[in-house]
């Protein structure tokens, strides 16, 4: 079976739904209130692991309510925690407004994520003993350099999801394999707005780019082959939170599985889609019979 291995972060979302986000200094009504796990390493985790793959997660929950029941999650999503430690700190957390066209405003406060800054004893071997190691951008910068090194020593596939989007040191980038971004994401690391654009400066930086367009679907660039675009399933949204985490899950088994490409993108663009007509993120995420239904629709 295939293995992966998540470096990133753990939070609880504390979602509220509301009609609108507010606006700087504005109150307004919500009509609900939930406490969802999440975080970006453990929603690519969550999604990976639905997806039909053996997943492990590196990353560290605070000594907490937050941090069992993030713990408990993974766990029952089959997703093996022997290498998230538990830090006598709070758990991280996400503060997130959902509006009523599916739309989502994030502030992060990372908690116990800030002391996944260096390789702990075990991490190496987790890493060298998957096919493809996922990593974001919700822990130290130091620590996702750190890792990705790892990976190419024992020829690991690396794949990076730039977020929250900061500027990226040459070291990393020149051990990433394949870096998938959403718009903003992309043009804010290459002050491109065209997304091709964005995409076209990037490949100069990694050999594979995604650059996810929502609805409209995803954009794939090679330095061996033309571009491909592929369109999303026509779906309507109820909240997008987790839908980019859903997306670089599922393309990492498919990848992993040697599926061709454009299948890979939109087996993942179908399993995104699924998350998308769902409250929360890794509540949200399908499994497998689910996508593949979904896919061949």
């Amino acid at each position: 079976m295939t293995h992966i291995a998540v470096l990133g972060s753990t939070n609880m979302d504390l979602v509220a739904y509301a009609e609108k986000a507010p606006r700087l200094g504005e109150t307004v009504p919500g009509r609900e209130f939930r406490t969802i796990p999440g975080g970006k390493g453990a929603n690519q985790a969550i999604a990976a692991a639905r997806a039909g793959a053996t997943v492990s997660m590196i990353g560290a929950v605070g000594h907490d309510s937050y941090g069992a029941r993030l713990r408990e999650t993974l766990e029952h999503s089959g997703v093996d925690t022997d290498s998230l430690r538990t830090i006598e700190c709070p758990s991280g957390t996400a503060h997130i407004v959902v509006d009523d066209e599916g739309g989502n405003a994030i502030v992060v406060v990372p908690g116990a994520n800030g002391t996944v800054d260096h390789l702990a004893p075990g991490d190496e071997g987790v890493i060298a003993s998957a096919d493809t190691l996922l990593l974001q951008l919700e822990i130290p910068l130091p620590a996702v350099g750190a890792r990705a090194p790892a990976a190419r020593r024992h020829g690991v596939r690396t794949v990076l999801t730039p977020s929250p989007a900061r500027p990226l040191p040459p070291e990393l980038l020149d051990n990433i394999d394949l870096l998938v971004a959403n718009e903003r994401e992309a043009a804010a690391l290459t002050d491109r707005t065209d997304p091709r654009d964005a995409a076209a400066a990037l490949l100069s930086l990694v050999p594979q780019v995604v650059v996810t367009l929502g609805a409209a679907g995803s954009l794939y660039l090679t330095r061996d082959a033309a571009p491909l675009v592929i369109p999303a399933p026509r779906v309507t949204a109820v909240d997008s939170t987790g839908a980019g985490d859903t997306f670089v899950g599922t393309l990492a088994v498919a990848l992993a599985e040697e599926k061709p490409v454009r299948e890979a993108l939109s087996w993942a663009a179908a399993a995104a889609a699924l998350a998308v007509q769902r409250e929360g993120a890794s509540s949200s995420m399908p499994y497998r019979p689910e996508i593949d239904a979904q896919f061949t629709a």
